[in-house]
């Protein structure tokens, strides 16, 4: 059974690196307003995020269950997806009405 400190701590690491990236929810908006959105400030936050989960995943391997594996392992490979897009296609994947 995963641990649920473990999965808060995954979960809050993701959620801030993605918001960092744009995308759109109660964390953006005040981070927006608290000018944390600033793109190169956004993406460092992002990038240490990264850091940290891909540490975590260093430190805990072999000693994760299946569900936090998979957990950490979606995190990690969801951020450097994002961050390897270029900004304009950040930006298309982020904004809702980019698709109309």
């Amino acid at each position: 059974m995963p641990h649920p400190e473990f999965v808060g701590l995954v979960n809050s690491l993701h959620a801030t690196a993605e918001a960092a990236l744009g995308d759109l929810n109660a964390a953006t908006a005040r981070a927006a307003r608290d000018g944390l959105l600033e793109q190169s400030r956004a993406r460092h936050t992002a990038e240490s995020s990264l850091k940290l989960l891909t540490m975590l995943a260093d430190k805990t391997r072999g000693n994760l269950d299946f569900t936090e594996a998979d957990l950490l392992s979606h995190a990690i490979g969801s951020l450097r997806e994002r961050l390897s897009e270029s900004p304009a296609e950040a930006a298309e994947s982020t904004d809702p009405s980019a698709g109309n």
